[in-house]
């Protein structure tokens, strides 16, 4: 009877270690990687686990950047994400950037990213630029001629201004305006030039 008792006691510390080693090491990770052809040591993950880091948090992202030829390593991550950045969607931004042939190193990326800004998307719009139309805009001048107004503009997002020299309240600094075309409508033919507006634009 001591003896089965002893053998169970033996068998549920075993159970306890191995249930902490897998907590500690995720071998399915580490073995993702490996399979991948990303070199992240065993003590790399437990020193994860250590630091309150999630792995899967930086080993995935890691790999997706080696499979799409990127410079990064496991401390860049590591540091992003200890810092409160999203380290896969800053990940994306320099994959997506370096498919565009645009200049970002992860420094800028991780700055954009821990300034509160959506750097995916700031390299989304540098590619493909987004179009905003204001609402028809409506005016009365004193001769009693009306003219209505619709502003649509083109915005594209310029990557070097977004971190550094940026004013809160002044979002013409944060996107370059490529371009903006106007499509005005008058009913009615002025007097004069600049009688549209009597007071002055």
């Amino acid at each position: 009877m001591i003896a089965l008792l002893s053998s169970s006691f033996v068998v549920l510390i075993l159970f306890v270690l191995i249930v902490l080693f897998l907590h500690f090491v995720p071998l399915g990770l580490w073995v993702s990687a490996l399979a991948a052809g990303v070199n992240v040591g065993i003590f790399t993950l437990v020193g994860m686990r250590l630091r309150r880091v999630v792995p899967s948090k930086i080993v995935l992202p890691l790999v997706k950047a080696n499979k799409a030829g990127l410079d990064v390593n496991v401390d860049q991550l590591e540091a992003h994400y200890l810092a409160g950045g999203d380290v896969d969607r800053v990940v994306d931004a320099l994959i997506a950037a370096e498919r565009a042939a645009i200049p970002l190193t992860f420094e800028r990326a991780a700055a954009i990213d821990l300034a509160g800004r959506d750097v995916l998307e700031a390299v989304q719009m540098s590619v493909n630029p987004k179009v905003i139309e204001t609402p028809l805009i409506s005016a009365v001048a004193k001769n009693g001629i009306e003219l209505k107004v619709r502003a649509r503009v083109t915005v594209r997002a310029n990557i070097d201004r977004l971190v550094g020299g940026i004013d809160h309240h002044c979002p013409s600094r944060r996107r370059h305006c490529h371009h903006g075309r106007f499509l005005g409508r008058a009913y009615g033919r002025p007097r004069k030039p600049g009688s549209y507006f009597p007071h002055g634009p």
